[in-house]
């Protein structure tokens, strides 16, 4: 019967504080570099997600006044990109698309994918625009609408539910489907 040898740790084959030590510089080195390219890459997908939400504006906002006009909205004033500073009141909120009479002024948020945060975040900026409409003496009333290529039938409900108008694409145009019941002023 042969002998099990145990083979006991060589010293030699050891690695010493000096070659752990370069190893790990090296391997901070590595992950700065990768973090680098991250924070890059995820620059770039910001800038392509944006253009992607000044094409689908592009897309709906031509046509808004004459939707909304079929559901007995007359918007003879149309903004893109409206936006508002308001230093002394610290309220600042930026607009996709701004229908406005002079009675009503609709919201419009246009977004690529929609969310329920993206609604949420829509309600936030319907109550800072009636604060400032208030604050400037705008007694005009303030109906909110989103838009997403992409959304589910969740998000489409709850939209609904919040009391804004849902406009999503459909074939080479777009539908806009109005809240459940009446819809949400500010």
């Amino acid at each position: 019967m042969e002998a099990v040898q145990t083979a006991e740790p060589s010293v030699r084959n050891s690695p010493n504080f000096e070659t752990v030590w370069a190893i790990l510089q090296e391997n901070a080195i590595q992950l700065k570099e990768m973090a680098k390219q991250q924070k890059e890459t995820d620059k770039q997908l910001g800038k392509l997600g944006k253009r992607m939400g000044e094409v689908v504006e592009y897309m709906v906002a031509p046509n808004l006044r004459e939707k909304f006009r079929e559901l007995g909205y007359d918007f003879p004033k149309a903004n893109p990109n409206s936006d508002v500073s308001d230093k002394t009141n610290n309220i600042f909120l930026e607009i996709d698309v701004m229908l406005e009479n002079g009675d009503k002024a609709m919201l419009v948020e246009v977004k690529t994918k929609l969310t329920t945060e993206h609604v949420n975040a829509h309600i936030e900026r319907l109550e800072k625009m009636r604060k400032y409409a208030d604050l400037h003496g705008d007694k005009r009333s303030f109906l909110g609408a989103v838009a997403g290529v992409v959304l589910t039938s969740n998000v489409k409900d709850y939209a609904l539910k919040q009391g804004f108008f849902v406009i999503e694409p459909s074939g080479e145009t777009f539908n806009i489907t109005p809240p459940h019941n009446k819809p949400k002023e500010w």
